[in-house]
């Protein structure tokens, strides 16, 4: 009863957070005027502000402090993690246990708070500027920069702390959940929309239809690559203790289909996130000269972003599945723990297969995550989806369901596993 309980605080406790995030969206930024961006963002389905809208959870629309949302947060963990490469005095931190990831943590809070400062900076100076937001600030000068920029960072200070105390205290990455919740957010009204253009025959029932039909298949797909392994058969040798020899059983190493997860196409998505600013900012000042150059425009950048977006996603996700599995150390540990792979000399022979796997596994997942990622995106610009529901919201989505699944579970059979040994008089409390 007291595990159950503790599962229910813990359910509580997430839910009171994820109510704070969406109270604190809104918000608003003083002195900003919220009808002209909402107008903009109603106009111009094509923008780049429209994705930055969809993670903040509306944030952006409605001009609050959550606008930036966590992404500055999740820039400066993928800074800290490249750095952790090429860096010898972060890869020694790394290796010293508790103590080298709280200094890894505090590092990454101070990139968070300096990159939080030139994207709010950025913001609020760049807005004025894209065509069709020029009376969005209704008083220009120090009295209006300074609070706004400090509103921005100290919101996305407080969403990086909220996000640590849910991981804490709650179920699951508290980061994900934020931008989870924020995504989600938006489909009620996505929903709406769709039923009022049903009933105003603007769609067709069965157009519909078959829209909701390809976008569950390509859930059921990511969940089915998602929850898939290769399981590489390990063997132990044989040890002998007192005269008697034991032999343990063989398991399994498995190797998971996506190890990179969605961290690949959330840089991927970000590095070319600049370009597409400039190309958007273009397309609006043709939209309002030459209906020719907007079918031009928009259509050329529809093409470099598909392009773009595949040659940096397949970079990034075999940079980042070496990262965070090395080859040569699993290889390692299984020499030192007497385990072998049937016909493979341990050693440099072991790391060698299991290189080649990894290889195989990656090149599968980059394939399957280009095109998750990119068939909605096709779907809205050509199949003319009444609503942004991109392939990375898509994929974010099903991947933090999946692991607060996991998670929920994990806790229940922890607390199963330490009620057994309390009945046995073998667990210790620490």
């Amino acid at each position: 009863m007291e595990n159950i309980n503790n599962l229910k605080n813990r359910i509580w406790f997430l839910i009171g957070a994820i109510l704070i995030f969406r109270i604190g969206s809104f918000i608003p930024i003083p002195g900003i005027n919220v009808d002209v961006l909402q107008q903009f963002l109603i106009q111009k389905h094509n923008s780049v502000l429209e994705i930055f809208n969809l993670f903040s959870g509306g944030s952006l629309s409605r001009a609050s402090i959550f606008a930036l949302g966590v992404m500055p947060y999740i820039s400066a963990s993928i800074i800290i993690e490249l750095l952790t490469v090429t860096c010898n005095f972060l890869k020694e931190l790394k290796k010293e246990g508790e103590l080298g990831r709280n200094k890894i943590n505090q590092y990454t809070k101070f990139i968070t708070f300096f990159l939080a400062c030139i994207q709010s900076f950025s913001v609020i100076i760049g807005l004025p500027y894209i065509p069709g937001m020029k009376n969005i600030i209704i008083a220009s000068g120090f009295e209006f920069y300074f609070p706004a920029v400090i509103s921005l960072v100290t919101g996305t200070i407080f969403l990086m702390w909220l996000g640590e105390l849910i991981t804490e205290k709650g179920l699951g990455n508290g980061i994900s959940l934020i931008i989870f919740s924020g995504i989600l957010s938006g489909l009620p009204k996505s929903i709406a929309n769709t039923i009022k253009y049903i009933f105003l025959h603007r769609l067709s029932v069965f157009y519909c239809l078959l829209v909701t039909i390809i976008m569950v298949l390509i859930i059921y797909l990511v969940v089915v690559i998602e929850q898939s392994q290769r399981n590489i058969i390990v063997y132990y040798a044989r040890q002998q203790q007192n005269r008697h020899t034991y032999s343990k059983n063989s398991s399994y190493l498995p190797l998971k289909l996506n190890m990179a997860g969605v961290v690949p196409v959330i840089f991927s998505s970000s590095i070319i996130l600049f370009p597409s600013m400039i190309a958007t900012y273009f397309y609006n000042i043709c939209n309002e000269k030459n209906n020719f150059l907007v079918f031009y425009y928009l259509y050329v950048l529809i093409i470099f972003y598909i392009l773009f977006f595949i040659f940096f996603d397949y970079i990034f996700l075999f940079f980042y599945t070496g990262l965070i599995f090395n080859v040569n150390d699993t290889s390692d540990n299984l020499k030192k723990s007497g385990a072998f792979l049937p016909g493979i000399r341990p050693g440099i022979q072991t790391s060698k297969y299991i290189k080649k796997i990894v290889l195989r596994l990656t090149l599968i997942g980059s394939i399957y995550t280009v095109f998750i990622c990119l068939t909605p995106e096709i779907m809205r610009y050509f199949l003319c989806v009444p609503f942004y529901f991109g392939g990375t919201s898509l994929l974010i989505i099903v991947v933090v369901i999946i692991d607060f699944i996991t998670q929920v579970q994990t806790f229940i059979m922890s607390t199963q596993y330490k009620s057994v040994l309390k009945k046995a008089h073998l667990y210790l409390k620490t």
